[in-house]
Order: structure tokens, then C-alpha cells, then sequence
């Protein structure tokens, strides 16, 4: 039976503007596996620290039940925290089950090792209640995944966390609480049928208003007639309108969506990174890339995947010439002009504003050769004036990033890095950042642990396999997964059945792959060879480009017509058919594509 835990009732709490918990209340039962959602800056990560107890709300009150444990894994990671992996996380049992080595100084780790110590810490003082704040951020997938399989395995332990991971919020989450312009919603649902619900009750809320706004318009024209309204027999009528006009004043609009706008710069040439026999080590140590030949060719869209400390990040640098390599060499080709993501924001100075991180001392920005005031710049990235002007050292992890790529986006490219760009964004704007990206005209390589990101975006993937072997992949995420199981499977075999006990290695494209010999005799699994199309698989992929066509179309016809606000005040029903139908037509349009790229490739 789910034991009770927490209760927050009636629960307020302003930083002196708008309040970020009005009147909010839940319940968290033990068992339960709740995500909060809501766009960036709405107060995730505040509910989070009051229900913590490290923000006391203005009002409202808190009753934990009596001998509550709470363990709390915030957004950020430290950049300096002595001791070893072992004095942090102190569960030998987590530690092993996470992969990590409790001899290493926490200092001297990756970011996502960083991250995983940190979450073995919070799972490691068995608590009632975890409160996980962007829990996958920086982790590995091969962590993510340990970190699903573990939470789905608790039956006593409530889980409330806040993540963009989409991936993560649809194996994990069994119940949602949405926040929303200082409300909360609790809704007892997983989290696909969250987003149809949610959808369903934002496109009434639009209709809803529109009839207001219709009605108000009547009545400030009948108000405006004169010395009629003012008679007595009218007074009811005057104070309905004072009270509508009272309901327009208070209300909170939700926010905008980002507007991304990728400003691409003139065509590079056709070899945009040359890569020849590329090593590099750390002060002699393992080769974190050892012998990598490559090109990376113009209009490429490039995944790096590897498990948290194999190099992704410094794989960048070198093909990027942030870092030298050991031996070899990196040659950037001609006309290649880079714009850089950095995944740890180092490069924000903590106290500037807003405005002088994307635009210094200047009031405009020019933007794909067009000249905008900052402000209004900003405001495509979700910034009010009033939020231009705060230093970055008070902004939220999201806010962070959308600065970020507000003022990468300033600078034209033909090659964009970046590094783990999707973390603290809200669904919403990464997204919008996806879509951005697949219009981008230039080259594209990208670290990301986002398995949904990860498929959306790349075409392509280089996977770090460990020892310094980078292994070239043709598609997405799935396809990389795919080709990190076949190594660990040929390094099981290879520990299994050594050389020289009946062991043999041969070439497969570039890799070793070990046919092992016992006394039954057993061949281990080869990878599945390309075959060509049939006839039927032809003329499928010939009819395929027509077919994304359509859809595009579709869905931009839809979009524009959802866009023009007197529709909602026209026709609600027609707004409720045609939100109904924009999801359905863009998975459709994935499938499409997805299936067009497969055929494509083979």
C-alpha cells in the first residue's frame, strides 16, 4: 500500500515579479515516478529546492511525514569538490554498478563521470523521496539507461524529477505535474498522453479567450454609447464589464516560442576536416583516439557517441584544432568558417548581462543581413528587456543555454560544433532547435546524449569504442547503439577466447571481428551485410520524396493557419482539428523520412 510522504498546500513564492508558485499543491505517495514539466524560467527547478527544503516559500504550507528522507541531485555540476570517487558516492554497491573507479579523484573527471558520481551519492543514502534535477545531463547513454532500469525497479521509492529528455520521460514517468505561468497540474497519465491532453485543453483555453476578447470588444463599444450605460437599470451590466476588464488585466499569458534562426554562411568546400592517422593521449597515458582516418565532408550531420570518459568532448577539440593531437594530423579544409557550443557555458562570463553577452556595448545585432535592436533579438530566446539586463550568474541552466546559442546563432558558419547542446532546454525549444538544424545548410558535428536528438539530426556518427578506437556508423543513435553492443560483445569474446586457445581475428571493415572455436564449435555473429533493393523497395524509395513533400506542406499549412489568432475566435473546431491532426502529420513525416534515409543508405 503507497505510504504518504509529502504534501505542499496553497504554496506561493515570488523573486518580485510575477509569483513562480501561485497557490500550488500536490501530494507525492511513495511508488510514484512523477516528472514536472513546463518551459524554461517557469519555476521547475525552484519547486523542486522548496520541496527540498532549500527555498522557504512566502506562503503556503509544507508537512513531510515524520522521519522523511530526501535526496536531492541538482541541475549543476561543481567545478571543484575535493576527495575521491569513493569518499562522494560511498556505496561500494552503486559504485560498482555504475562503472566507476573509486579511486578517482572527483576533480579530475569528465563532466558526465562527474555527474554519475554525484547521482551514486544521492541513490546511495537510500532515501524516501529523490528529487532528480536534469538527471541525465552529461550522463553516457549506457548511463541513462542504468538510471531508467533502476528507477522502474523501486516499488517504495518516489522519484520527482524535472528533464528535457524526452527518451527518459517516456520509459520513466507514470505521472506528470505541469507548470504552468505559476500553476500546477497534476495529471495522472504517462507522458505521451500528457502532450495529446495538454494539447487538447491549450487549444480550448485559446478558444476560450477569444470569446472573452470578443465579448469584451462588444461591451467597450456599448460602454462608450454614453449616458445609457449609466442608468441604474444597467449597473449589472457595467459591473460585469469592470470585471472583465479586471480578468484581461490579470492574466498570464504563457510564454512565446523561441524563435532559432541558424545564419548559415557561403558554402565551404566539399572536404571540410581532413583526418590522418589522428592519436592523442593525455601525458602519455591510454590513446584517447588512436589511428583515426576520416574526411568530413560538406553538408554531413555527424554524431559523436561514446560512453562518459571515452573522449568525446576532446575529439571535438582536435578535429575542431582547439587541441593539438599526439601524432597525426587534422587539416581544416578551404573557406570553412566555425561557430562552437560549449557544453559547460564556459564561455559566459558569470558577470555580464544578457545584453552584453550577445551584443557588448552595442544596442543592435545584424542577423542574416538584417539589423535588429538587441532587445528584440533576445526576445526570439524567450528574454524580456527587464531579464536582458540580469547578470548570467542569476539565470536558470535553461536560460544559460538559450544565451548561449543566441549568440552562436549571430555568427554565420558553415560548420557548426557543438557539445551536448540539448542540455536544461525545454521540449519546446529543442524541438525548435532540431528543426533548425535540419534546414542548416553547412556541416554539423555534434556530442549529445539525447537518444531522440541524437536520431532526429545525424546522419552520420563517429563511435568512440573505447582504447582510442573511433569506429565510423552510417545513421542516428539506433544505428551507433547497435554498433557499441556488437564491441562489447567482440571484447566479451575476446576475453573468453583469447588468442592462440582457438581464437582467430579477421578483417571487417576496419574492425576485428573473432570467430571463436570450441569443441561443439561456435561462430559468433557476423554483421549483416548491405543487400541491394528489389523492385518494390525502388519504386517505394522513388515515391518517397513526393511524399515528404506533401507532408511538409500539410504541416506548414497547418502552422500557418494555427498562427492567425482570429481563427480561434471563428472556428473552434477547426483549431481542435487541425491541432489534432499536426502531431499525427509530423510522425508521420519522421516515419517518412526515416524510411527514405534507410533505403537511401542501402
Amino acid at each position: 500500500m503507497a505510504r504518504h510522504l509529502l504534501s505542499l498546500h496553497d504554496v506561493s513564492l515570488a523573486f518580485g515579479g510575477d509569483p513562480v508558485l501561485d497557490g500550488v499543491s500536490l501530494n507525492v505517495e511513495s511508488g510514484v515516478r512523477a516528472c514536472v514539466t513546463g518551459r524554461n524560467g517557469e519555476g521547475k527547478s525552484t519547486l523542486l529546492k522548496v520541496i527540498a527544503g532549500r527555498i522557504e516559500p512566502d506562503t503556503g504550507e509544507i508537512i513531510r511525514a515524520p522521519g522523511l528522507k530526501v535526496a536531492f541531485l541538482e541541475q549543476e555540476v561543481p567545478s571543484d569538490r575535493p576527495g575521491t570517487v569513493k569518499e562522494i558516492a560511498r556505496s561500494d554497491r552503486i559504485i560498482s554498478q555504475m562503472g566507476l573507479d573509486p579511486a578517482a579523484v572527483f576533480n579530475a573527471l569528465s563532466g558526465g563521470l562527474r555527474r554519475r558520481v554525484l547521482l551514486a551519492r544521492v541513490l546511495a543514502d537510500e532515501p524516501d523521496l529523490v528529487l532528480l534535477d536534469e538527471p541525465t545531463n552529461h550522463l553516457d547513454v549506457a548511463s541513462i539507461e542504468w538510471l531508467e532500469a533502476f528507477i522502474r525497479r523501486q516499488t517504495e521509492t518516489a522519484f520527482l524529477f524535472v528533464t528535457h529528455d524526452r527518451a527518459f520521460l517516456k520509459s520513466v514517468a507514470t505521472y506528470v505535474y505541469d507548470l504552468d505561468r505559476g500553476l500546477l497540474a497534476g495529471w495522472n497519465c504517462d507522458y505521451r498522453t500528457f502532450l495529446q491532453r495538454k494539447a487538447d485543453l491549450q487549444a480550448d483555453e485559446a478558444a476560450l479567450w477569444a470569446k472573452k476578447a470578443k465579448k469584451l470588444a462588444q461591451e467597450e463599444a456599448w460602454i462608450r454609447q454614453g449616458v445609457k450605460a449609466r442608468r441604474t437599470r444597467n449597473q449589472g451590466r457595467v459591473e460585469a464589464l469592470r470585471q472583465l476588464r479586471l480578468e484581461f488585466a490579470n492574466r498570464r499569458t504563457a510564454l512565446g516560442t523561441a524563435t532559432l534562426r541558424v545564419d548559415s554562411a557561403a558554402a565551404s568546400g566539399d572536404r571540410v576536416i581532413k583526418i590522418e592517422d589522428l592519436s592523442f593521449a593525455y601525458d602519455a597515458g591510454r590513446p584517447v583516439v588512436k589511428d583515426f582516418t576520416a574526411d568530413v565532408l560538406k553538408g554531413e550531420r555527424i554524431g559523436v557517441v561514446g560512453e562518459n570518459g571515452t573522449g568525446k568532448t576532446t575529439l571535438l577539440k582536435l578535429l575542431t584544432g582547439a587541441l593539438a593531437p599526439t601524432s597525426g594530423a587534422v587539416t581544416i579544409g578551404t573557406r570553412v568558417e566555425m561557430a562552437f557550443f560549449d557544453q559547460l557555458h564556459a564561455q559566459l562570463d558569470p558577470e555580464s548581462t544578457v545584453k552584453e553577452v550577445v551584443a557588448r556595448d552595442r544596442d543592435t545585432v545584424t542577423v542574416g543581413g538584417v539589423t535588429k535592436h538587441v532587445f528584440a533579438y533576445l526576445a526570439d530566446f524567450l528574454f524580456t528587456p527587464e531579464r536582458a539586463r540580469t547578470p548570467v550568474k542569476a539565470l536558470s541552466g535553461g536560460e544559460k543555454a538559450r544565451l548561449l546559442l543566441a549568440r552562436l546563432f549571430l555568427k554565420p558558419s558553415n560548420l557548426l560544433v557543438m557539445d551536448e547542446p540539448t542540455n536544461d532546454l525545454d521540449v519546446e525549444t529543442l524541438e525548435l532547435l532540431e528543426e533548425q538544424l535540419l534546414n542548416y545548410k553547412g556541416t554539423l558535428l555534434v556530442v549529445s546524449h539525447d537518444r531522440t536528438f541524437l536520431d532526429n539530426v545525424t546522419t552520420s556518427c563517429y563511435v568512440l569504442a573505447g582504447d582510442g578506437v573511433v569506429r565510423p556508423c552510417a545513421g542516428g543513435y539506433a544505428e551507433a547503439a547497435r554498433l557499441l553492443k556488437q564491441v562489447r560483445e567482440d571484447e566479451a569474446a575476446r576475453r573468453r577466447f583469447p588468442q592462440g586457445r582457438g581464437a582467430t581475428c579477421c578483417d571487417r571493415s576496419g574492425s576485428d571481428a573473432f570467430v571463436a572455436t570450441e569443441a561443439a564449435g561456435r561462430r559468433f555473429p557476423q554483421e549483416d551485410r548491405p543487400r541491394k533493393l528489389t523492385y518494390k523497395e525502388q519504386r517505394e524509395l522513388e515515391a518517397l520524396p513526393e511524399k515528404v513533400a506533401a507532408l511538409e506542406a500539410e504541416i506548414a499549412e497547418i502552422e500557418k493557419a494555427l498562427s492567425d489568432p482570429s481563427l480561434y475566435a471563428k472556428d473552434a473546431s477547426r483549431v481542435a482539428a487541425l491541432t489534432a491532426r499536426l502531431g499525427p502529420a509530423k510522425d508521420e513525416l519522421d516515419a517518412v523520412e526515416t524510411r527514405w534515409l534507410e533505403l537511401s543508405m542501402r
